[in-house]
């Protein structure tokens, strides 16, 4: 019998404030986002007044205890607020958990911060934030209530809201959030995990690429909407529009969230879709096996090449790579890897991400490698296979997911977040 897990689901949902309504939701945001650039200024001199500025004092592992404990103060610095509302007055008329949940995020980024720093990567040291920076506050207990087409908030009032669909579960959090002129609020519920959808017994490789979004295994094609290329022209007209404006007026401020709102569009759309296909995918098949693309590795810029007897800069072929990492990244590959997996995870299907090395190279029927530029769409094997390049990859990929599932070293994303492993079949 199968055991019920807990899971969390959000939920979103767009707010309705009135002038007075938004300006005191705006007003929340700027004093919150004050207190987490305060709390960080805090940690940041503790840890220059008892740390850095005596290096030989501590031995080596007494400094990285303490370095740890000044710059992680979640609970010290919850313990100060209400000091800081006798010096504040107006830290009153904020809910007193929205406050801890300022402390809480702050705390959280120097978590990951710390685990970064442990698994050797790019430690991204936190940062203030600005205006445009911090978005959102969150209820993270109570101070919140919805009533019918209503959200109550406390300190703020009650606020206008689409409820577009129904919330399941029992709601967790509410997080208020800002968007380029529009407001929303973000239900986070815990529900039971949902029952997997009945086993299918087609599988699929996919091949993601420019000339079409997705290329499968059985030879169909996902067309790409190409939706930044399609409004380029229309985003431009509105830079330029931009750019002629007097910095600081109010006709500026206009154009700025005119191409703003431009460029809210292009996002919403182009997650629309990738939604759809995800589901579509996750729907029909009992197995999905991708390429576990590096996108940020594949949008860097070429290296400058200089001649070495006039130095001067010679041709790199940037031009032909910024188009192309302008392709790749408005097909979104990491966002619908992404969303793939999830809707794979609450559907009880496997999705399977193998290293992209030769996929497009092997052929599919002898398994020779043929190498390939990218002006060359077809493949063609003397073995006699000849079929689109891209399905020849996604076959590919298909085959090493199944090497992957029989060897038992598939890994899986279940509904936690928690890498497994799938069985071997």
């Amino acid at each position: 019998m199968r055991t019920a897990i807990a899971v969390r689901k959000a939920y979103k949902f767009r707010l309705y404030p009135n002038k007075q309504q938004e300006a005191k939701l705006l007003w929340t945001l700027d004093l919150c986002r004050e207190l987490y650039n305060a709390a960080l200024q805090e940690r940041r001199d503790a840890y220059e007044m008892h740390v850095k500025r005596h290096p030989g004092y501590y031995d080596e592992e007494t400094r990285k205890q303490l370095t740890r404990e000044l710059t992680t103060g979640y609970y010290e610095q919850k313990r100060d607020l209400p000091e800081i509302k006798e010096l504040r007055p107006e830290y009153n008329d904020i809910y007193s958990q929205v406050l801890q949940d300022v402390l809480l995020r702050l705390k959280r980024a120097f978590d990951g911060f710390f685990k970064r720093v442990k698994r050797g990567e790019k430690p991204g040291y936190p940062r203030f934030q600005g205006r445009n920076r911090y978005t959102s506050f969150t209820y993270p207990q109570a101070g919140f209530e919805l009533a019918e087409n209503r959200l109550i908030l406390s300190k703020i009032g009650t606020l206008k809201l689409k409820l577009h669909r129904e919330i399941e579960g029992t709601i967790k959090t509410c997080t208020i959030k800002y968007e380029v002129g529009q407001w929303y609020v973000i239900f986070s519920c815990e529900v039971k995990q949902p029952e997997p959808l009945p086993v299918s017994y087609e599988d699929i490789g996919i091949d993601l690429g420019i000339t079409h979004f997705a290329a499968l295994s059985n030879g169909e094609f996902i067309e790409s909407p190409r939706l930044y290329r399609r409004t380029e022209k229309h985003l431009k007209k509105l830079q330029q529009a931009l750019s002629r404006k007097k910095r600081g007026s109010h006709r500026r401020k206009q154009a700025v969230r005119a191409v703003a709102r431009a460029h809210r569009k292009v996002h919403n759309q182009r997650r629309d879709f990738l939604h759809k296909a995800a589901r579509k995918l996750v729907n029909r098949y009992q197995v999905v096996v991708l390429e576990d693309l590096q996108t940020s590795n594949l949008v860097k810029r070429p290296k400058p090449k200089q001649d070495e007897e006039t130095g001067q800069y010679l041709p790199n072929g940037a031009t032909a790579k910024g188009g192309l990492n302008k392709s790749i990244t408005d097909a979104s590959w990491s966002m619908f890897t992404e969303l793939l997996r999830v809707k794979a995870a609450w559907a009880g299907r496997t999705v399977i991400l193998v290293d992209p090395k030769y996929t497009s190279q092997i052929c599919p029927g002898c398994g020779a490698i043929h190498k390939k530029t990218l002006e060359e769409r077809w493949h063609s094997c003397e073995c006699g296979c000849e079929l689109d390049r891209d399905t020849a990859a996604a076959q590919i990929i298909l085959d090493i997911g199944y090497q992957q599932l029989r060897a038992g070293s598939a890994p899986q994303i279940n509904l936690h977040g928690e890498s497994v492993k799938v069985l071997p079949l």
